[in-house]
């Protein structure tokens, strides 16, 4: 630790990286009853506290070494340090990037002018690939962890929160892949104010640091999440393990959507969409602050990248509020008997619902899969109890990663022909789509405005976090009904189109062969 604490003090980072800010979360500060610091390293100039420690190596290059290049393995951010330093020093850089590399991350290395090559599912596959090359073209490896310079590069990270904090920080937390960033941060910080807690975070599927320092000796995962792929690592370095099993106080591991409410929370205070692995120290934060019941405390997270790829963005919000304890996945059942939905949303009250599925599928009973916002797991259990008390029986689905992933994205069906039989050979099924201004109750008071006695065959919402509100009812009406129900219609006050012949309805949904 004395000559990594050197090799920091002497780091050449600010040829090519900022002193990056420690601001304040307000929001976050204020939720969790601590005073919260954000160190924003997404704010270098490639978006991620990498290109500190690769500099840093590559400035200890011989002029012959420079001269014949560089080569590096990385998921991303590692690679973009590369290719911005070896512009800086006017050198060759060949950056192997593993096949699932987000696509932003690929373009911003090529755009630097490094010669980029696609090779591994793994970045385990791309470093093997990067060593084996670099010893056939003579090209000097840069590690993107374990490695002394790259490490004492990333220490500058420590060193900048130690001198920018109004207090001694009672914890720092620092997302762990190969452990170069906590080994760094923690080396410098320990050697300063060793009272200071240094708190590593983990995806739960990329938990090598957590298992390696369990054991006391390094493991080896047989396969990582890929969610947050610039931690998505396999085994720690030798260096890096070795440092932190001196200075880690403890690891934290967390969950997808712990990540993804981070994200969020990052977002809010600051504007900037961190991406998931940039955004695991605050999800260990907000874990450790409720484990430990913290108050009053000065806490750092490291928020350590921001090259988010833009199509995650969706999968990002969808799954925020479940992680952040705001909303839950409900299965619940009904009669299925005309006024029933609208006896559910009676219990529902005024509570905001972000999701409603329904098709009808049997002549007894439907089964309904909602999102409603909530305010924690107790909210959740008094509500099922609620439901479960008027005679709807509740399952909760907020854990269940195929309810999330899959099942509420699939809800739906042709009409049964039981069903059908059910309703009387005279009734068809009519298709409606319906826009109203979306605010909070809105949903429940459309569902009020329908006639209790139509029977409702499909009734699909989503709140997209839009200004307008829209929904699919399929309601069954005998021709001889059909003028009461335009009624009914012109008097709610809604926009809306029927789709009661569109193919597409046909196909997936209609009564018939659906044929193409």
């Amino acid at each position: 630790m004395h000559d990594l604490l050197q090799r920091i003090l002497r780091a050449r980072v600010y040829d090519v990286a900022i002193e990056s800010p420690l601001d304040a979360a307000p929001c976050l500060s204020a939720r969790l009853g601590n005073r919260v610091w954000l160190k924003r390293e997404d704010l270098q100039p490639v978006f991620s506290f990498k290109l500190r420690g690769a500099y840093n190596r590559m400035a200890q290059l011989s002029p012959e070494q420079l001269q014949r290049g560089v080569i590096a393995a990385s998921a991303g951010n590692h690679a973009q340090g590369v290719a911005l330093a070896s512009q800086r020093l006017g050198c060759r850089a060949v950056i192997v990037m593993p096949l699932t590399t987000p696509r932003v991350k690929v373009e911003a290395v090529a755009g630097r002018g490094a010669e980029v090559v696609l090779h591994g599912e793994t970045y385990d596959e791309a470093y093997a690939r990067a060593r084996e090359q670099g010893v056939r073209d003579g090209l000097s490896f840069i590690h993107p962890f374990d490695d002394p310079d790259v490490i004492a590069g990333q220490g500058t990270v420590g060193l900048e929160i130690l001198r920018q904090s109004r207090r001694i920080p009672d914890a720092i937390y620092v997302a762990v892949g190969g452990g170069g960033l906590i080994a760094g941060i923690g080396t410098y910080v320990k050697s300063i104010w060793p009272q200071v807690s240094i708190i590593g975070v983990e995806p739960v599927d990329a938990d090598a640091m957590s298992r390696s320092l369990h054991e006391g000796r390094r493991v080896r995962l047989d396969q990582v999440g890929l969610f947050a792929d610039g931690v998505a690592v396999r085994e720690v370095g030798e260096t890096t393990f070795a440092l932190a099993r001196q200075c880690v106080d403890a690891m934290i591991t967390v969950d997808t959507d712990s990540i993804c409410a981070a994200i969020k929370d990052g977002f809010e205070d600051t504007r900037s969409i961190l991406e998931p692995a940039g955004a695991l120290a605050i999800a260990g934060l907000k874990q450790d602050v409720e484990r430990r019941g913290l108050r009053d405390r000065d806490l750092v997270a490291v928020a350590c990248g921001a090259n988010m790829n833009f199509d995650r963005l969706r999968f990002v919000a969808e799954r925020a509020e479940l992680g952040e304890g705001r909303e839950a996945m409900l299965a619940v059942a009904i009669p299925e008997r005309a006024g029933s939905l609208r006896g559910l949303c009676r219990v529902l009250g005024s509570r905001s619902l972000t999701e409603f599925s329904y098709r009808m599928a049997d002549p007894a009973t439907a089964h309904i899969f909602m999102g409603v916002q909530i305010n924690g797991s107790s909210d959740t259990a008094e509500l099922v109890s609620e439901l479960d008390r008027a005679g709807y029986p509740c399952l909760d689905l907020s854990a269940d990663e195929l309810a999330k992933s899959h099942l509420r994205h699939m809800v739906g069906g042709r009409l049964p022909a039981s069903a059908a039989v059910h309703c009387g050979d005279d009734r068809r099924e009519l298709i409606y789509r319906f826009e109203f201004p979306e605010r909070p109750g809105a949903l429940m008071r459309f569902v009020s405005a329908l006639q209790a006695d139509w029977s409702i065959s499909i009734f699909h919402y989503r709140n997209h976090g839009a200004d307008v509100g829209r929904i699919v009812v399929g309601v069954l009406v005998r021709d001889r009904e059909r003028e009461a129900w335009q009624q009914v219609l012109d008097g709610l006050g809604y926009r809306c189109w029927e789709e009661t012949h569109n193919p597409a309805y046909a196909l997936f949904l209609g009564g018939g062969d659906g044929g193409v």
